[in-house]
């Protein structure tokens, strides 16, 4: 009857592990991709320049605004 319990405590032991270890790697590319964020203003701009577009730095604004509050 204590093997059951033993199995029992190991699986619910795993389980919380895998919950715990998703939501602490979860939290930490947030704040990693907050800190360093994929794309910056120049990227930015070469990438509008090489679709044929003029950048203008109201229009950089925007789009680094938006890529921001997608991250929230």
């Amino acid at each position: 009857m204590e093997l059951w319990l033993a199995i029992l405590i190991a699986v619910l032991a795993l389980l919380a592990g895998v919950a715990l270890g998703f939501f602490i790697a979860r939290k930490y590319m947030m704040n990693y991709l907050k800190k360093n964020p994929p794309i910056n203003e120049q990227m930015l701009k070469m990438m509008m320049m090489q679709m044929g577009m003029k950048p203008s730095q109201k229009k950089i604004n925007q789009m680094m605004k938006a890529m921001q509050n997608q991250l929230k």
